[in-house]
């Protein structure tokens, strides 16, 4: 399923940084075409518009840095405005293979086929790419989206129904032989959570866009190339340390995810979180529908209840491992304007929820910076976004650098049950044990049979909250 052209391009020198290209209007870059071509919100998703076929069909796309196909609507939907007609394109080829994608909430299924596509505002020239046209769908499409499709921005081995699907950025680099980077903006903080228009963002291919950031780029290493996984060191809330072991911030693992709404953290790390706020903040008394997400908060709209809560910092291991630094919000993006109810009262929900097998750095956290994802060096990037502002004040900061003399050398854990021969390896092994259970009780003649109970853990999924906590 790799379409075939071309050798895999090196990058180019000074590339890493995307100064060096970025002033070629001639050639295949052009970073300031690129600027303001996202449109969105945390609570829908940033899209990109992109013509897929021949002729050329229009449709919005998802960014999603958390899943790693490249899938459109494929058949009419009642939640979708457009959908993709392979039947109309000339250059459309299918696979004739079938791919089922799960999210934390919401699937779909579709068929396999390869396409080429323009971007009106991305890169010059036509890229032939994999493409999945959804067939069948539950709970992906929701009420009010304005996107057609998802393109998945993580590695290939996340990619469905196996990593051999070369996946979208994949292919760019090797037919178009940009540098193995790309980067981020999304300009939705302090603006309204699913409101009547859309706010604006950037996704740059190729490298880096000196005009969507101030200060300084601090990058974290990349633990692992499925996800775009990062290693927390310890979150502070009002300045003050969680003092949870760092483990607890990384289990089982600690991604950087624009496809996720909001800030999900660990259980365990949630709790302390929400204990944290509660007692710093100057609110004596809450109600805990609005920490778990099933209530809203009102407040006067001549009121700005943003005043009234603290800031939240993570640490982040440096690419000097004895070193870190932190990113921080203010609660101007983590207590987040979602509706008004009549002439007076605007209602907010907590831009924090809990998880059970990961921290996510979701839209939450992104909105406040400039997120370059450096596949060539293995790393990810923050630098301030000078959109991250509300009413003229900027929302989030980067500061840095501490030591790490403080916490363990590692706070990952080195188990990989997600790798795909370790989970054949642990079904096997839990097969085995199903027959030996099975002969003893034959041979002891119990009546009572063994049984296996699953869970939601042994599902194996692409675990991004793609839809998860959307306002409907």
């Amino acid at each position: 399923l790799r379409p075939a052209s071309g050798s895999r391009q090196q990058d180019a020198p000074g590339a890493a940084d995307g100064l060096a290209l970025a002033s070629d209007p001639g050639g295949t870059l052009n970073f300031l075409a690129m600027v303001e071509n996202l449109q969105g919100d945390s609570g829908r998703g940033y899209y990109l518009e992109m013509l897929i076929g021949t002729p050329p069909q229009a449709l919005n796309i998802l960014v999603d840095t958390g899943s790693s196909n490249f899938a459109v609507a494929g058949v009419p939907d009642p939640d979708v405005t457009s959908y993709f007609n392979p039947e109309l394109s000339s250059t459309y080829r299918s696979e004739g293979i079938e791919v089922t994608v799960k999210y934390s909430q919401g699937s779909w299924t579709g068929v396999l086929g390869t396409d080429v596509i323009t971007m009106p505002k991305g890169l010059y020239g036509s890229y032939t790419i994999n493409i999945a046209t959804i067939l069948e769908s539950e709970n992906f499409f929701l009420p009010g989206v304005k996107w057609h499709g998802i393109l998945g921005l993580a590695y290939d081995a996340l990619a469905k129904p196996s990593s051999s699907v070369e996946t979208f950025f994949d292919s760019l680099v090797r037919q178009a032989e940009i540098p193995n980077i790309f980067s981020l903006q999304m300009c939705g903080a302090g603006l309204p959570v699913s409101g009547s228009g859309t706010n604006g963002g950037s996704l740059v291919l190729g490298g880096i866009e000196p005009s969507l950031y101030t200060g300084d780029i601090w990058y974290t290493p990349i633990k692992e190339e499925w996800y775009y996984q990062v290693e927390i060191l310890k979150l502070e809330v009002g300045g003050q340390n969680l003092e949870l072991d760092c483990r607890e911030y990384n289990a089982d693992k600690a991604i950087v995810d624009s496809g996720t709404t909001l800030l999900r953290l660990p259980e365990k790390v949630f709790s302390a979180v929400v204990q944290a706020i509660a007692r710093t903040s100057l609110i004596q008394e809450f109600s805990s529908g609005f920490w778990t997400g099933s209530q809203l908060a009102c407040w006067d709209r001549s009121e700005k209840p943003w005043s009234l809560f603290p800031k939240l910092s993570i640490y982040l291991r440096d690419e000097n491992s004895s070193r870190s630094f932190r990113i921080s919000i203010l609660p101007q993006l983590y207590i987040q304007p979602i509706l008004v109810i009549g002439d007076n009262l605007q209602c907010y929900r907590f831009g924090i929820s809990s998880s059970t097998n990961a921290l996510v750095i979701g839209a939450t956290v992104m909105e406040g910076f400039y997120v370059i994802f450096d596949r060539a060096q293995r790393r990810v990037g923050f630098a301030v976004s000078p959109c991250a502002e509300a009413d003229g004040a900027p929302v989030s900061e980067i500061e840095g650098p501490f030591t790490t003399a403080d916490v363990a050398s590692n706070c990952v854990s080195s188990v990989s049950f997600h790798e795909p021969a370790l989970w054949i390896a642990s079904y096997a092994l839990m097969s085995l044990c199903g027959v030996i259970l099975l002969v003893l009780v034959v041979l002891l003649l119990i009546p009572p049979r063994c049984q296996h109970r699953y869970t939601d853990n042994d599902v194996v999924n692409d675990e991004s909250s793609l839809v998860r906590h959307r306002w409907k």
